[in-house]
């Protein structure tokens, strides 16, 4: 997980509401549900707004149980029933951490305490909270090598540099574990395995709300702004919707707001930020459709494919883009390719006899008639190798499908995730043809 303007930033913050038209099965009435209810009226919690429901196309969530106007406080989850590294803290884990060194992360103790509570099992005061959470996870980290090998490949070397990194902070927290055994009767090595570790670590990326909590001399100090909040994290994604979604330091309750009204019987969506697909499988593990925020990643090797290879500026040409930070974010979207992609083909695009204009194509101004045809022609080429790439892919997953059973659901995220470039892909090849006719 990355520091600062990543991991910490990206937790959800919860800032968007939003109301579905698909109605659900009400799932109130199952076990599990009935226990969590009962485990959070004895926490001061209990929800009037609210119902967990099985909706079509994103599984479990929550449904309005009447009409929400604008501005209605949906949830007020009191702080008792939020997990925190305060929890931890107070837990039985609280004597082993203080004393740890170097001092362990706030990550680690939170993981720390979801794979202790769960081993725990029945004795757990957390269980009914426990007993809802997903048993498996579909984050990169959890999926089979060749499944990640399906991603595109900006993807695809970041879930290798997540699975490199979930696999260091277990090797890194061993030691840790082990000085835990004076608790367990068991061996820490087969309940602090790698797999529940994995599981924990999920959880946490997956599920935690924004809480700002004190530093403590005891942790790292590495961010401590994790919380788990049971049923408030039923709630699922659109990127399309907005809510006030905060801790109250005056209620010490997490509170979130509608900013739309939303009728009877509908599923409630919040928004964990307007992230584009690859970011939302990389860090959540799913898919959204139609999602506006969604794009194709263009790498330098292939920005530079249909570009003459007799130019001798175009190390020159690169060197710019590097130096003024438009070799990368390049893409293509459902409006067409975007104008960082746009202005980067333009410099590389210029003649020797215009290169020394290459700082009016950064600040935007067109050079020549010339330099815009090229430019839009080159991306024309390749949102078509985009796209012929994309069909060999499906062809493949589908392929796949037939004869890797045992991997169909993982399979099946991964050719969404290929289906929706292609729609983005052939939008920008509609809009690219557009753009040119002007110079036909």
């Amino acid at each position: 997980m990355k520091k600062g303007g990543g991991r910490t930033s990206r937790i959800r913050r919860r800032k968007l509401f939003r109301c579905s038209v698909s109605r659900g099965v009400n799932e109130s009435y199952k076990p599990e549900f009935i226990e969590l209810k009962k485990w959070l009226k004895d926490r001061k919690f209990e929800d009037t707004n609210l119902i967990p429901a099985c909706f079509p196309g994103t599984g479990r969530g929550l449904m309005s149980k009447t009409s929400l106007r604008e501005g209605q406080m949906i949830i007020s989850l009191p702080e008792s029933c939020l997990i925190t590294t305060d929890t931890v803290i107070r837990s039985y884990l609280g004597t082993y951490i203080a004393k740890w060194q170097p001092p362990p992360s706030p990550l680690l103790a939170l993981c720390t305490f979801l794979v202790s509570e769960k081993h725990a099992g029945d004795q757990s005061l957390w269980k009914p909270y426990l007993e809802i959470l997903p048993q498996a996870y579909t984050c990169p980290v959890c999926l089979e090598p060749e499944v990640v090998n399906l991603f595109p490949k900006p993807l695809k070397a970041k879930a290798e540099e997540q699975r490199a990194h979930v696999q260091e902070f277990f090797s890194s927290s061993r030691d840790f574990f082990s000085s835990l055994q004076p608790l367990f009767s068991e061996a820490v090595e087969s309940i602090f395995s790698y797999r529940a570790l994995l599981w924990a670590w999920c959880t946490v990326n997956t599920r935690a709300v924004y809480v700002k909590h004190r530093q403590r001399q005891c942790f790292s100090t590495e961010p401590n702004t994790y919380a788990l909040a049971p049923y408030l994290d039923l709630l699922n994604h659109s990127p399309e919707v907005q809510v006030k979604g905060a801790f109250n330091e005056e209620t010490r309750c997490y509170e979130i707001r509608t900013a739309s009204n939303c009728r009877k019987h509908e599923e409630v969506f919040i928004c964990y930020g307007p992230h584009d697909n690859q970011r939302l499988l990389l860090e959540y593990g799913f898919v959204s459709i139609h999602n506006p925020h969604a794009c194709v990643y263009v790498s330098e090797d292939i920005l530079v494919k249909y570009l003459p290879t007799t130019d001798k500026q175009m190390n020159k040409k690169i060197s710019i883009l590097k130096d003024h930070d438009f070799i990368e974010n390049l893409t293509f979207g459902w409006d067409g390719p975007s104008w960082r992609l746009l202005t980067a083909l333009k410099l590389l695009c210029l003649e020797a006899k215009e290169f020394t204009c290459w700082k009016k194509i950064l600040l935007g101004e067109v050079i020549s008639d010339t330099n815009e045809k090229r430019s839009l022609v080159i991306a024309q080429k390749i949102c078509q190798y985009f796209i012929e790439e994309t069909n060999a892919m499906l062809r493949k997953i589908s392929h796949m499908k037939d004869e890797e059973v045992t991997l169909l659901n993982q399979l099946t995220l991964v050719e969404t995730l290929w289906t929706e470039e292609l729609k983005i892909l052939q939008a920008s090849a509609e809009i690219l043809n557009s753009l040119q006719t002007p110079f036909s």
